[in-house]
């Protein structure tokens, strides 16, 4: 993967930091994205103690004007895209019939309009080169929905929708697209998920987790870093003949 190119966005901490930083220890060269400056600053870092370059591009997926440019600045610096990771996203966490206009257009904008903006800068780039691979993020939501998630789930249907549409549409030019779908990763992200349902549920703080956890199959909440493994497959040659999947990368817990 020497002198490979990747863009990854919400790359600022948790499942983000993790890909940027496996794909660097695969020899990539990664662009990190977030509307933090200061955590991708030291996700740079970290990148480049890895021997790697990296750039660091504070931007919001959700604004088209901005993921455009970012695409065009890493080809400019780099002169390629290998790889898009549309990873940014976010959760809120309401009873369906709580459920709010500004609520679905928060939560729509990042999680399906920010991906397909990146995958449609991506795809504009990687037509030209005839090659490239973009990675999309759904979730085990995207899979079946989730109590008090019902919003979130409605925009990881979306991601797999659009990730198999841009699958076919863009296999001509030599471009793969493939979705990974975690489960209960320990990030600030199900901290929130946690907090937010003991106020629905009536129950401690730390209870909605553990009753996750509790159905996971192989016994343990999800590192940052097994999705990151994940990643670094379809980053690589190893999936060249693989596109347009959903996979679940979740301990076993959707078909437990």
């Amino acid at each position: 993967m020497k002198n490979k190119v990747a863009i990854v966005t919400g790359a600022g901490g948790g499942i983000g930091r993790a890909i940027a930083l496996r794909l660097a220890r695969d020899g990539f060269n990664v662009a990190i994205n977030d509307i933090n400056q200061e955590s991708i600053n030291k996700v740079k870092e970290e990148i480049e103690l890895l021997g790697q370059e990296s750039v660091e591009i504070a931007a919001d997926v959700s604004d088209r004007s901005q993921v455009f440019p970012m695409v065009e600045e890493v080809v400019n610096r780099f002169g390629q895209l290998d790889v898009m990771v549309a990873n940014a996203g976010i959760v809120q966490v309401k009873p369906f019939i709580e459920i709010t206009e500004q609520d679905m257009e928060t939560i729509f904008g990042i999680n399906v309009f920010g991906t397909l903006y990146c995958m449609q800068a991506a795809a504009k780039q990687m037509i030209k080169q005839k090659r490239g691979k973009i990675i999309t993020a759904s979730s085990t939501s995207g899979k079946r929905g989730v109590e008090f998630l019902g919003h979130y789930a409605a925009t990881k249907f979306s991601v797999i929708g659009l990730t198999q549409t841009a699958a076919k549409e863009l296999a001509r030019h030599g471009i793969t697209v493939n979705a990974y779908c975690p489960g209960v990763v320990g990030t600030n992200m199900w901290e929130e998920i946690d907090r937010k349902m003991s106020e629905y549920l009536d129950v401690p703080i730390g209870e909605t987790l553990k009753n996750r956890i509790d159905n996971i199959p192989l016994g343990r909440v999800e590192r940052p870093e097994d999705v990151a493994n994940f990643v670094s497959f379809l980053a690589s040659e190893d999936s060249n003949y693989m596109t347009g999947q959903a996979v679940l990368i979740d301990g076993g817990i959707v078909f437990s």
